[in-house]
Order: structure tokens, then sequence, then C-alpha cells
């Protein structure tokens, strides 16, 4: 066995034989180069796990040229002999490591753990943060090299206005980085210690019945999808997701009746919404008539996809509201809506636990102890409240004085 000093005289100096043949160094134990019968030259370290009787293995460093040199691999051969001395299998955590680039990068980590979340409405919320803020900045590192500075260069990269959603990616990077340890795929979470970002003042916008009435009257100039679905989210109350994916089977028109389905509400909860006229005469314009499919999406696209494109039609139904005299409704969004019909049923007299079931809220009356035993549903009240609410809307739109209405809890039967 040939040993003596591996550096760039002897290695130049090695020539093939008809045999593998090896050059060991003298000075560092196990390191060592080979050239084989077609002259490729490349360096190994040999070692054992354990004492004599233990089998030796030999590490391929890599073959001789950038970026393994004599003076390179040596010092590559002297970190490995390092996890030996700790008990470390550099065969093992180098597979290990190549195993992790692939089965923990991040881009598809992520995406298992959004596959695993329950709830429609975290599992969508999960996604979009992902897709727009965490995934661009963290691509395909592995989870276990993810350090804490990566995570501040993910909120680095948001913008300043979204302050808002930076609580939103903090929870949901702390949950996967947890997820992450309780399946043994990292030991611990890189943001051990970070202090949560603070809370931004929770939106108070709802519009005026005059600000109600030109968005409902705007709506129609706008694409064939996004106008009725702003109307219904004005006339029902409920998530823009779950106006935009409206399907048919969901949909009663005798009964006046929309049920959605558990894994399409934000709380996993089943929901039934009473239809009042104004919902009904949006759906039936969909349909052209009164007579409504049975299946299939409410709200498809020409292409035959789902209708996505709400920033699109905010723009345009900004730009047709701007329009009008060069007056534009300033600082509402399209969630405001909800809130002016929560805003609305407080106007008109509408007790709060009716409130909270139009708007499938599990709070209150219908959270906790008080939710497992109180099983009542509210569909009459429910519909009672979204009849007058529509009856208002209508005044609204032709112009009846506002104040010219009866709140729901002092009518007569």
């Amino acid at each position: 066995m040939a040993t003596g000093n591996v550096n760039k005289r002897t290695v130049d100096a090695l020539k093939a034989g008809p045999a593998v043949s090896f050059l060991w160094d003298d000075d560092v134990k196990g390191f060592g180069v080979k050239i084989t019968p077609a002259e490729a030259v490349s360096y190994i370290y040999q070692y054992r796990m354990g004492g004599r009787e233990a089998k030796t293995r030999r590490y391929s460093i890599g073959a001789h040229g950038s970026p393994w040199t004599p003076t390179t691999a040596r010092t590559e051969a002297k970190r490995l002999g390092l996890l030996v001395a700790q008990g470390i299998d550099p065969a093992e955590a180098d597979q290990k490591r190549r195993s992790d680039a692939v089965n923990l990068a991040f881009k598809a980590y992520g995406q298992r753990f959004h596959e695993s979340c329950k709830g429609n409405g975290w599992r969508n919320m999960v996604e979009r943060t992902l897709r727009l803020h965490v995934v661009p900045v963290l691509g395909d590192k592995s989870l276990p090299t993810i350090t804490r500075a990566d995570v501040v260069a993910v909120f680095d990269a948001m913008p300043a206005e979204h302050q808002a959603s930076r609580r939103n990616v903090f929870a949901i990077m702390r949950r996967l980085f947890r997820w992450g340890i309780g399946r043994g795929d990292i030991a611990l979470s890189p943001m051990t210690g970070m202090e949560t970002p603070p809370a931004v003042k929770a939106r108070d916008r709802h519009l005026s019945d005059a600000e109600l009435r030109r968005v409902w009257n705007a709506a129609p100039g706008c694409h064939q999808c996004f106008g009725p679905i702003v109307r219904l989210l004005i006339a029902t109350g409920q998530r823009r997701e779950e106006v935009t994916g409206m399907e048919w089977s969901e949909l009663d028109r005798s009964g006046a009746m929309w049920r959605i389905p558990g894994e399409r509400t934000k709380n996993g909860e089943p929901h039934t919404v009473p239809l009042n006229t104004l919902a009904v005469e949006a759906i039936d314009k969909i349909a052209k008539s009164d007579k409504w499919p049975r299946r299939g999406l409410v709200f498809k696209t020409s292409s035959g996809g789902a209708f996505s494109a709400h920033a699109a039609g905010k723009r345009k139904i900004d730009a047709l509201l701007s329009a009008e005299d060069d007056d534009d409704i300033p600082g509402w969004r399209l969630h405001d809506l909800r809130r002016t019909l929560a805003t609305g049923f407080q106007r008109l007299g509408v007790r709060f636990e009716v409130t909270e079931a139009v708007l499938n809220h599990l709070s209150g009356a219908r959270s906790g102890v008080a939710g497992v035993y109180q099983r009542h549903h509210w569909t009459d009240e429910k519909r009672a409240a979204l009849k007058i609410w529509s009856d208002h809307i209508g005044q609204i739109l032709t112009n009846v004085d506002e104040t010219n209405v009866i709140p729901l809890a002092t009518r007569r039967a």
C-alpha cells in the first residue's frame, strides 16, 4: 500500500495501471487519492465506525479538479475525521443531507403542511400565505437548514402596507415549524423566541347607504361573474370565497335556501343561508331563468374555470365609481360589505345571536360549552333578518328616505 504526502506534485505524478491504485496520505489518517486504469483521479476518505473489528468504509470526497485539489480535499478529510470521532457516519450524514434536500425542500414541505390543515378557510389562508409571501423567499431551501435570518428575510420582503398580513404569516410559519418538530423532521424551530408582530387595529370600515347604492348599481358594469358576486356579497353578507365558490347543487330555489358544506366554510361548520329577494334575483340573472341548474359552479369563466380575478374586478368597479363625477369611494374592500351587513343589522334591531348566525361566527352563544348544548340554528330568524335587509337595500335603491325604516325588533308579526 503506497503512502506519502498527497500534494500537487504526487498527484500529478500518478500513473494508471491495470488495476485501481491508491496513494494514502501519511499525515491525515484515512485520506487518500486513487487512480483508475482509465486515468480517473479522485480523493477518498477511509474510516471505521468502531474498533478494529468494525468494517472499513470508504467515502468518496470527489474527482480531482475544481473544487477538489489536494489542499481542499485534505481539509474535507479532516472534517470527515471529526465527524467519525463524534460517532457520525459521514456516508449516512451525506445521504440524509441529500434526502433532506429533496424531501424537506420548503416548497414541497409547505405543500404537505397545507394538505394536512383542517378547515377550508384555514387551508385557503395557508395556501395563499405560503404562495405569496414565504415560498418566494425560502424556495427549495431544506427545512433543517432554515435559520432565523431566513425567517426574518420573509418579513423583510413583505410590502410595508401589508402590516395586517404579518401576523398571519407569523402564525402560519410558526405552526408549520411546530408541525415539523412533531413529525421529527427538525429538532428546533428557527422561530423560537421571536416576538409576534404587533396587532394592527381592526378595520371598522363599513359602507354608508349612499355608498352601498353606488356599489350595487356599478356592479353590472364589471366582469359577468364579478358583478353578481358583489351583489350577492351585499345581499347575503357571506365571505368572498364562499360566494365565489358557490355551486348549483348547494342552492334550492323553491325553498330559497343556500346550504354551504363544511369543507367550504372558514370554521368547517356547514352553514345555511336563507336567500332573500335580492339574492334570488341575482342568481336568476346568472341562470338566465328561474330554473336553476343542478350541478356545476355558479361563477364559471368563459374558459370553464372557477372565477378568481377579484383584484381585477375590484379595480374595475373602483374605476366605474371614480368615473361618476370623478367621485370615488375611499378605502373600501370587498370584506367591508360583510361588515356593512352586520352594521345594518344592528341599525335594524336584529339580535346579536341572529347576526352571528347569519355570518356563521362561532362566538358568544355559539362557541365553547354553550355551543355544544345550544343547537338552535336560527333558520327562521335568519330568514326574517335577511328579508328586512333586502327590503332596506330596496329602499336605498329607490331613494326612499333612509330614516323611514321600522326596526325588526319592533315590527308587528
